[in-house]
């Protein structure tokens, strides 16, 4: 049972000036709506759910926000996580990461997978700093555009280091015996 100034507050609304309430308010709605498999992430979409509450205070002072309403953002935050996950499912860099391909693939096909991650990484360690992070960011997933906004460079700079990184990472591999 909540106490009477709890309830009374989620009756009128909570400021959106206070963080700290609406951050506790908006961990219980994300609990209540977070599947059990991403638990562990449950601290990261709260943030993700402050982030869209500030903007909101930022634009309009004074506003008060129902329960209802932060349990919305929350189940927003976590359907628009699922999208992302659908449309870019993340791999893993490590090589102790890298598995088989399927389930059912052989030992044979597993070592060479691994062996083929392995390379990649051994490549990727090779280019200078800014082909590296221009490649990695491109090998997953994101474009050119997401790219040379996450590393704060232009577009054709972004675009030039990856066009040039991925060819380094070609003839790397190649030297490897590695072919697509």
């Amino acid at each position: 049972m909540l106490p009477v100034e709890e309830t009374m507050e989620a009756a009128n609304g909570i400021p959106a000036a206070d963080f700290g309430l609406v951050r506790l308010h908006l961990a219980r709605a994300v609990a209540h709506v977070c599947p059990r498999a991403w638990w562990a992430r449950r601290d990261d979409f709260v943030q993700d759910c402050m982030v869209r509450i500030l903007d909101l205070a930022r634009r309009s002072e004074g506003k008060r926000l129902s329960a209802t309403y932060l349990y919305r953002v929350a189940y927003s935050v976590l359907i628009d996580e699922i999208r992302r996950r659908r449309r870019r499912p993340e791999t893993p860099l490590d090589p102790d990461e890298v598995g088989p391909a399927t389930r059912e693939s052989d030992p044979e096909t597993a070592a060479s997978a691994k062996e083929t991650g392995r390379a990649i990484l051994d490549c990727l360690s090779r280019l200078g700093r800014d082909r590296r992070h221009a490649v990695t960011l491109y090998l997953q997933g994101h474009s050119i555009a997401e790219a040379a906004r996450i590393l704060d460079w232009t577009a054709k700079r972004t675009e030039n280091l990856v066009y040039r990184g991925l060819s380094d990472m070609r003839e790397c591999l190649s030297t490897k015996g590695v072919r697509p």
